[in-house]
């Protein structure tokens, strides 16, 4: 396994772990934006609760698994996102309209594109989930 792109790593054995029907599973290393993803996923309800099991020589996740994700992964390369070009990214990343959520880069931190909105802020477009 390749570990240039850990939050991309993390991503794709989330789905593929939800695609085969089990109920959690372990992710390693961990990062400050991984763990940012992790906790934007869980408040929209696509993953159950996480733990840090273990720091040590990089750490591990378990991330409980609840069912809810149709699709996710991270957007390469890293894209500018701002109000006005929004919808270009929805049909391309997204199945439909309003359906899902992109997470963002900004400059206060990690956040879902709805939030960085009614902040007034851009940023870069890291990954997305439905």
């Amino acid at each position: 396994m390749s570990l240039n792109d850990p939050l991309a790593n993390c991503l794709s054995h989330i789905f593929n772990s939800e695609k085969k029907g089990k109920s959690d599973c372990l992710i390693r290393p961990i990062s400050k934006i991984l763990l940012a993803v992790l906790d934007i996923m869980k408040d929209n309800k696509y993953i159950g609760d996480y733990s840090v099991v273990d720091k040590n020589g990089g750490g591990v996740i378990k991330v409980n698994l609840i069912g809810n994700i149709n699709g996710c992964g991270v957007v390469k390369p890293r894209f500018s996102i701002t109000k006005d070009n929004y919808e270009m990214f929805e049909k391309r990343y997204l199945p439909a309209k309003g359906f899902g959520l992109f997470i963002v880069t900004t400059s206060s931190g990690v956040v879902e594109y709805k939030k960085a909105l009614e902040k007034g802020i851009g940023g870069k477009l890291v990954a997305y989930c439905y």
